[in-house]
């Protein structure tokens, strides 16, 4: 019922918005695109410094700008998706399989995780999401700011700080800052988009049917030995890859801006997007049923759900302000989202013990679903936030800003097409609501700044503020059928419900923390040519204490286009309360033993007894040095080397188990309990890399104007130290696949190139990005064996995708578009399968660490309006 009433309320703010006539208010220019010429050289940007009137040409530190028009140009609507066509160093894996995280994707920036970039609303500090990653995805372990929540429609441009600016910002900041700037232009903007995936998938071919003996009996390719149920059978498959058309995507966009006197603005923006699932699995050869049912013949073989699921999503977007007191900008901004997404687990075979009625039989094998089961978990997601504040000269000369922002996300959780084994059949829902977890945070900032006339120096900068935040995360139970152990647990059948066992009483949270922060900035213009940036912060927090950073910055022009800059800072991140108090179970039956899987916070007895420490901060040293060259005007190159060294970082530790762990929980009274796991300070890491940025605006020649851009991110990350737990030598905290999932599983290199063509009515933009060698660990456990020489070792290629948009105005308020996102329809290695490669790689055949996505070919239209 939420979702139908939004549904309804956000098509009618939509439709509103491209129906308004065309007398409203004249909209203003966009801002610019991410082209570093002479005029967008000249932006003044607030990222970076806490001092206003810094412009992009004379930052001392990287930052990037990106117009919101480039945001609107393109077949996506997804922010995360749109940023990593345009920012080398930006990376956004769409896994599939991965619990709430199919609903809730996390990106990164410089190879480092999610939580370490600092995201930014109007320069005020974002809320995460609630979600906690915990499955095999780029970024487990961690938490991250939904970008996906912040629509483009709503953006007028988009900074990115490619530093360390904690002793600005406070945690997180340690990869760099997003700051999204929201828009506050006057008019009418609307939009449709509709888009499909019309797609051939490489490597995966069609089938048609299952190989049979004389006898009309299965091959079997590969024997399970004396369990028949692990038979891999062969199959026959048609000469052409697989064809498919899913994925249709409706987005409807709106944006109206009303005149509020002279210095006033109101801004309001709404998007809907359904987007239906894609499915990119392959043929299942795994034998389905019982040896001999001649159901084997016919069974659907494509029956796992890989790829996108479905969703949809719901924004909107207030920004507001006016004058007060003559003096003063009283401001306001805020956002209300919702998301329900679907997303499936693992198939769940006929013959699978986990689909097995035990109150039906306890001596003979019966299926609860005669034809097995497909599990999906479905997300509803709520975003909400509102800030309001208060800005203006307080005195000669100096600035305050007063704000106040309030921000939560909360994720339910609920099981569809399921069924908890241990209770039996008969007493089984095969839906459940399996509980949810929520995180809120508020932040009050002042913030005082000034520029002072120094007889030495062309002018002193002086900013310096406080802060006082306050985080909440709690987790809230299921209901009883989605975590209890049944009756039948005794005899092998697995507890709680099957995909997402439910969130037990045990595991109810409800915490919270403070922190209180202040930090001074100086910036000085020494000169016309050398200008200087020092700032520090200390931070108090009141779960582990404080914490005290600083920055150096510096910029000298050698000589006219020619600059050098570098920085030195350090850094921190709190460990967030979703990794101090998470906690959720699982009893699992592996090998035939019942396996009770906990994941617990690091204050619990259980974990303490296991070793645990109570969390640290992370603490970083970044190093960055650069050059920009700009020798003619619309010309513009700059290169910067980074270095960030990362201390006691935070991970999800491997699930302990073995004889020495149950041995030491036995002796501390854990009887029944044969694994856990839990977060700890678990490895230091070396990042470095280079980023290079070009951009060339042509000069007119009278056959339209043409933009240019390129970038080039070369990373390189490698682990440097390792924690152990003195109660288990010799027991890796962790381990191989998760240490290269955090070094290689990201792109070692990637390249942007853009072009962008307008003349008169008709205009064109295209973008082509390789993404370079990803590296997938297979099942081997010793840490000495080399990338590739594992047992399932495999390597992604580096790959060139290429998107391409049309784009003509029949009259100057309407504009027609068509295109194509990955035009060529590329997609990843595919992933080796049988022997070390293992069976899963039959059906799911492309690797989750693919840097962009496995979808293949987009095809989309587009009508907008701008009044």
């Amino acid at each position: 019922m939420r979702s139908l009433h939004a549904t309804i309320l956000l098509a009618s703010v939509s439709s509103l918005g491209l129906a308004l006539p065309a007398t409203a208010q004249t909209a203003t220019p966009a801002s610019p695109a991410a082209q570093q010429d002479g005029e967008s050289q000249d932006m003044v940007v607030v990222t970076g410094s806490r001092i206003p009137g810094r412009t992009l040409a004379d930052s001392p530190v990287p930052v990037d700008v990106i117009g919101g028009e480039q945001l609107t140009n393109a077949g996506y609507t997804e922010t995360n998706k749109l940023l990593n066509q345009l920012v080398p160093s930006f990376n956004f894996p769409q896994p599939s399989i991965t619990d709430g995280t199919d609903s809730l994707r996390p990106a990164t920036l410089r190879g480092l995780a999610p939580d370490q970039t600092l995201v930014l609303v109007n320069g005020k500090r974002r809320h995460q999401a609630a979600l906690l990653n915990l499955n095999g995805s780029v970024g487990r372990g961690s938490g991250a700011v939904d970008l996906n929540e912040i629509i483009p429609i709503a953006i007028d441009r988009i900074e990115i700080l490619r530093d360390g600016a904690s002793s600005l910002y406070g945690s997180d900041a340690i990869a760099g800052v997003i700051n999204i700037q929201l828009s506050k232009r006057k008019g009418v903007r609307g939009s449709v988009t509709y888009g499909q995936y019309r797609t051939s998938m490489d490597g995966v071919k069609d089938l048609l049917g299952v190989q049979t003996d004389a006898a009309g009996n299965p091959v079997i390719a590969v024997s399970g030995g004396t369990n028949r149920a692990n038979d891999i059978l062969g199959l026959n498959y048609a000469q052409d890859d697989r064809v498919r058309h899913d994925g249709d995507t409706l987005t409807l966009a709106s944006s109206i801006g009303l005149p509020m006197g002279e210095g006033g603005y109101f801004v309001f923006s709404s998007q809907f997007r359904d987007r239906d699932p894609t499915q990119r699995a392959a043929a299942d050869p795994r034998r389905q049923y019982v040896a001999g049912d001649a159901r084997e013949l016919t069974a659907n073989r494509f029956n796992h759900a890989y790829g996108d699921g479905k969703t949809r999503d719901m924004n909107l977007f207030v920004n507001a302000g006016t004058q007060i007191a003559g003096q003063f900008d009283l401001y306001t901004f805020g956002s209300y989202g919702i998301r329900d997404g679907l997303g499936a687990g693992f198939f769940r075979r006929p013959n699978d013990s986990r689909n097995r009625d035990w109150s039906a039989s306890t001596t003979t094998f019966v299926p609860f679903y005669a034809n097995g089961f497909l599990p999906f978990i479905r997300s509803e997601i709520a975003d909400y936030s509102g800030a309001v504040g208060v800005k203006g000269e307080i005195a000669d000369g100096w600035n305050a800003d007063l704000s106040v922002v309030y921000g939560a996300n909360s994720l339910d959780y609920s099981v569809e097409n399921s069924f908890n084994t241990s209770l039996g059949g008969a007493n089984s829902p095969r839906n459940f609501y399996a509980g949810g977890i929520r995180f809120g945070q508020i932040v009050a900032n002042l913030d005082l700044s000034h520029r002072f006339d120094v007889g030495f120096l062309q002018s002193l900068g002086f900013a310096a503020g406080g802060e006082f935040r306050r985080e909440n995360f709690q987790i809230r139970a299921g209901n009883p059928a989605s975590y209890v152990n049944g009756p039948f647990v005794p005899n092998g059948a697995p507890g709680g419900a099957q995909v997402f066992p439910g969130f037990r009483p045990s595991n109810v949270t409800n915490v919270s923390r403070n922190s209180f922060a202040g930090y001074v900035e100086l910036d000085a213009e020494v000169s016309e040519a050398l200008s200087v940036q020092a700032a520090g912060r200390y931070e108090h927090y009141s779960d582990f204490g404080d914490t005290v950073n600083g920055k150096l910055a510096g910029r000298l022009q050698l000589f006219p286009g020619v600059a050098i800059r570098g920085s030195i800072s350090t850094g921190f991140r709190a460990p967030s309360l979703a990794q101090q108090y998470f906690s959720t179970s699982s009893t699992n039956n592996v090998a035939g033993t019942l396996l009770e899987i906990l994941t617990v916070p690091v204050s619990s007895p259980l974990a303490i007894a296991l070793g645990a420490k109570p969390l640290q901060p992370e603490k970083a040293t970044n190093f960055g040095g650069g050059l920009t060259f700009d020798p003619i005007p619309g010309f513009n190159v700059t290169a910067d080397y980074y270095q960030i060294r990362i201390r006691d970082r935070i991970v999800l530790s491997e699930n302990l188990q073995g004889a020495a762990v149950n041995a030491l929980l036995q002796a501390q009274g854990f009887a029944g309990v044969n694994s856990a796991r839990f977060f700890v300070n678990g490895v230091d890491t070396k990042t470095q890399g280079v980023d290079v940025i070009a951009t060339y605006r042509v000069p007119d020649f009278g056959y339209g104007r043409v933009s240019l851009t390129a970038g080039f991110n070369y990373n390189e990350q490698t682990i440097t130290g390792r924690e152990s737990l003195p109660s288990l030598p010799g027991l890796l905290v962790f381990g191989r696949a998760e240490s290269y999932r955090l070094t290689k599983g990201q792109p070692n290199s990637k390249i942007n190139l853009g072009a962008d063509y307008e003349l008169g009515r008709v205009s064109a933009t295209i973008r082509t990005n390789r993404y370079g060698t990803v590296f997938s660990a297979g099942t081997a456990t010793d840490l000495s064996i080399a990338p590739g020489a594992g047992a399932g070792d495999f390597t992604l290629a580096p790959k060139w995708i290429t998107d391409a948009e049309v784009r003509v105005k029949p009259i100057e308020a309407l504009e027609l578009a068509i295109g194509a996102d990955n035009l060529f329809d590329i997609y990843p290695t595919r992933a080796p399968v049988g022997g070390t490669f293992g069976v899963n790689n039959y059906f799911l055949p492309y690797s989750s660490l693919s840097p962009f996505g496995f979808n293949g070919r987009f095809l989309y239209a587009r009508a907008s309006v701008n009044f």
